[in-house]
């Protein structure tokens, strides 16, 4: 079998006004990045678009992510050409990928097999820039920070309550904790601080939430730095900061549209983390797209109980948008793992690990029916798969009433979808989904959070040390009350030990801290230890990365 990077290279890319114009965009909107791929310009929202019905939203999840792989964005693509190959006009709306997984363990992020978009290097590596702009942005309120205090600190900020780090787009652990300012008076106040990805960047969630140019910009003015002395909260406004940093976001804001190997249109516009964050493409591309192409297909990181959960309650929630359907991805390979089988194993038929691990399956099931949007699961199927172990998956679906198809997507492209589209958009032009939201906003923020826990996680409750329970109480009294919560927790379980496969109930959820995340407005409830600057592996995929001798790279995956 091929590379990715091999079958992307054999592909017969269009140009990219011509995808553009299959969407009715003329060239007048477009700002292009070569022959390939491009910016829309956000004004034909307004000048062409207000006025056009809405396609259907289709999100597309996974059950809780193991080390066998359950390949949600090679699904997804594989949906999106599964529809066009069935005659539908669909298009998809992903994240862009960072640049620290692609040198360190994961690889690429723009689908695998017969199912990417394309041009992969570009999008993997520097793209349109927006990354590099998100990280100039937050970088410039970081230094606004420090010369304010160098020079006579007006709003009394106590260096030893900032709360907003730097941030580069690499995986880079000697930079999690540092001290700045070292060197004499000239070089400013000596602090503790040190730096996150810039995907973890509160910059990146407010980027991928704003609906348009001028909620950014206010978005960016309430983003809470640190405080004073006497604790109160400092707004990046204080600071005058909201306009240059928005100014450095103006181009970046326009969503980047590029395509799959099928040459179906595609945007790829932003890219939060998705524990520290909601893990969301960008609103105004989603809502772009509906009211560009009949079906809308989107994934949220990770399973559906941190994914889903945080696309429905703090995107939709904030964004007016209302899904239609839901797939949930599944993997014969992954069920192995969570029905107790070792990862050197799972290329052996087990059928009763496939069923015992259909738990952790049948657990997201029941938590995406909270939120009253109809589910389908696709089966990702692999070659070393067996009929009997899909079976076992068809019949454990069936047995509770959820259809399952198996797709072919990653061997077959579009054409091995087409029985997946076929139900998925049956499924959305049904209009059975009645969304709704799992809490409401007038809850206290611990009532949230311990809901969540119970309702998605099977958790007995939430516990907390009276620091953390100090904090959920200021937040309130600071006004913050109202917001929705951001669980942070590890991916691999529905508990907080990422050891416990499968659908673990009756655990506690620890919280250790509770972050603000005022421009965003979300609340960051972090349970256990959550990563923002993660590290490279001893052997870092960039060990394979290189350019040959005709120029082009190799060595991405």
């Amino acid at each position: 079998m091929k590379t990715d990077i091999e079958i992307a290279r054999e592909a017969e890319p269009k140009r990219i006004d011509t995808i553009a114009s299959q969407l009715g965009i003329s060239d007048e909107y477009l700002e292009h990045y070569g022959k390939f791929k491009c910016k829309v310009d956000l004004s034909i929202n307004l000048e062409k678009l207000k006025d056009l019905s809405d396609g259907k939203l289709i999100l597309v999840t996974a059950i809780s992510p193991t080390p066998a792989g359950e390949g949600k964005t090679t699904t997804s693509v594989g949906l999106v050409d599964g529809l066009c190959h069935i005659g539908k006009k669909a298009m998809i709306c992903l994240r862009e990928p960072s640049l620290g997984p692609c040198f360190g363990m994961k690889g690429g992020a723009a689908g695998g097999g017969y199912a990417q978009v394309i041009p992969m290097t570009d999008i993997n590596l520097h793209f349109t820039g927006d990354f590099h702009a998100i990280g100039a942005a937050h970088n410039l309120l970081s230094a606004l920070i420090d010369n304010h205090i160098h020079w006579d600190n007006q709003l009394n900020i106590d260096p030893r309550r900032i709360t907003w780090k730097r941030v580069v787009d690499m995986n880079d652990r000697s930079l999690r904790d540092i001290t700045c300012g070292l060197g004499g008076t000239g070089n400013g106040i000596p602090r503790q601080s040190g730096f996150d990805i810039t995907v973890a960047s509160e910059i990146m969630a407010v980027f991928c939430l704003a609906p348009d140019i001028d909620d950014l910009q206010k978005r960016i003015g309430n983003i809470v730095i640190g405080y004073t002395r006497s604790n109160e909260p400092v707004r990046a406004k204080q600071l005058k900061a909201d306009g240059a940093i928005t100014a450095l976001l103006k181009d970046a804001f326009q969503p980047n549209l590029v395509q799959t190997l099928e040459n179906n249109p595609a945007f790829i516009h932003g890219g939060p983390f998705a524990n520290i964050a909601h893990g969301c493409n960008s609103v105004v591309s989603t809502k772009l797209a509906l009211k560009l192409a009949d079906y809308v297909v989107t994934e949220a990181g990770f399973g559906a109980d941190l994914g889903a959960e945080k696309f429905f309650d703090i995107k939709c929630r904030k964004s007016g948008l209302k899904p239609d359907a839901v797939v949930l991805v599944a993997t014969t390979k992954a069920l192995k793992m969570h029905g107790g089988i070792t990862k050197d194993n799972l290329y052996l038929e087990n059928v009763d690990a496939v069923t015992m691990g259909c738990k952790n399956l049948g657990r997201h099931i029941e938590n995406i029916g909270k939120f009253g949007v109809p589910v389908i699961v696709a089966i990702n199927d692999y070659v070393t798969d067996t009929e009997s172990e899909h079976a076992a998956i068809i019949n454990y679906c069936k047995n509770i009433g959820v259809q399952c198809k198996i797709s072919s997507h990653w061997e077959k492209g579009g054409e091995g979808a087409a029985d997946l589209a076929e139900e998925v958009a049956k499924i959305a032009d049904s209009n059975s989904a009645e969304f709704k939201t799992l809490y409401d906003n007038k809850m206290s923020l611990w009532d949230k959070t311990q809901y969540i826990a119970q309702n998605i996680y099977g958790a007995a409750d939430i516990i907390a040390d009276k620091k953390v329970r100090n904090q959920f109480k200021k937040l309130e009294d600071d006004g913050f009350g109202e917001y929705p919560i951001c669980m942070a927790k590890t991916q691999y379980s529905f508990s907080t030990d990422p050891l416990l496969m499968g659908a673990p109930s009756g655990h506690d959820v620890p919280i250790r801290e509770v972050r603000l995340s005022a421009g965003a407005e979300f609340i960051v409830v972090v349970c256990g230890e959550v990563m923002t600057m993660p590290g490279l592996p001893k052997i870092p995929a960039s060990e394979n990365i290189n350019v040959d001798d005709k120029g082009l790279i190799q060595g991405l995956f």
